[in-house]
């Protein structure tokens, strides 16, 4: 049986909304925005887990709770098997060259003052990991593996002198340099060019295998999960609605909001029909979640029990899980 590198538990995380004093004042109560709220899911080792929703699922957030960049409101979350939401930053330090992550925007994660080659090797100083020689060794290594070339050239560059496909290159070899056991990809692709991005893609699958990587693959594209992803979950509102093998979920996904993202990729056959099924209005806000189900003001299906009851995350075998009052 393959062995769990992240399991999370009723994870939460609510933010507190900012308001202007007199408007604190009259309300005498705090809103929050409940970003993520009560997940449950774990990530083998060695696997894909794709994480997929519309903008403001809170999938974000979940990436940063795992590594602890954001403090969780309440839940447990395990990385092989050592609980990491009670350690203390000290502790928590020894566990950062373990997990790493790929931002979104390249451009804004990388420091324009600090050249390329310093940028990707600059945690080996932070962890003491090798000096400065031997830091431009392993630095022009990785930069050989993620096709950074030619790696003498670009090692002294900024980052506005790359380009973009170059610069997520960059940011996936800073990922790396570590040898890290988790990487948590947050829309690693989205800021590339349509041109490039099967290449990022195909570059981060052969990395995985190279580097035994485990990745969280966190996407608003269900078209490209399909092609890296073993597992997925889709998540709305701060919850997770469904969760199963890619497969499963592609070929009979059970959640009519699931429903509504596969209706919406795009089939590579000019002839082909699809029946669009995009819920209408927009997401709900997470500072007043709807009752019940609530992706229930959205769905085509909704019934009396949707807008009262919340359902539960039920097994329809082969570990594909669904929470819907329709199953």
């Amino acid at each position: 049986m393959v062995k769990n590198l992240v399991e999370v538990r009723n994870l939460k995380k609510y933010f507190p909304v900012q308001k202007g004093f007199v408007e604190t004042l009259l309300a005498r109560k705090i809103d929050y925005i409940k970003a993520v709220d009560d997940i449950s899911f774990n990530i083998r080792k060695g696997e894909v887990f794709g994480l997929a929703g519309e903008s403001g699922s809170g999938k974000t957030t979940t990436g940063r709770l795992i590594l602890r960049l954001t403090e969780p409101t309440e839940g447990k979350i395990f990385f092989n098997n050592t609980d990491i939401s009670s350690l203390s930053p000290t502790e928590m330090r020894g566990f950062r060259k373990r997990m790493q992550i790929i931002f979104q925007d390249p451009y804004a994660s990388l420091n324009p003052r600090m050249k390329i080659g310093d940028s990707i090797g600059h945690s080996l100083l932070i962890h003491k990991i090798c000096d400065e020689d031997e830091k431009r060794k392993k630095v022009l290594n990785i930069m050989e593996n993620v096709g950074l070339t030619p790696t003498n050239v670009l090692y002294g560059k900024y980052p506005h002198q790359l380009s973009g496909g170059q610069r997520q290159r960059a940011v996936i070899a800073r990922a790396l340099i570590l040898q890290p056991d988790l990487i948590v990809a947050d829309e690693p692709i989205a800021m590339a060019d349509v041109s490039v991005r099967a290449t990022l893609l195909k570059l981060m699958i052969d990395l995985k295998h190279e580097f035994n990587l485990t990745y969280l693959f966190i996407t608003h594209d269900l078209a490209t999960t399909k092609y890296i992803c073993d597992r997925i979950a889709i998540m709305y509102l701060g919850k997770i609605f469904e969760t199963g093998n890619i497969y499963d979920v592609y070929s009979n996904p059970k959640h009519p909001y699931t429903e509504a993202l596969l209706s919406a990729v795009p089939i590579p056959d000019p002839k082909a029909r699809r029946k669009h099924l995009i819920p209408g209005g927009e997401i709900p806000s997470p500072i007043n979640p709807p009752p019940g189900c609530r992706f229930h003001p959205r769905c085509p299906h909704t019934m009396d029990i949707c807008s009262k009851e919340e359902p539960e995350l039920i097994d329809l075998g082969n570990n594909h899980l669904v929470a819907c009052h329709l199953k």
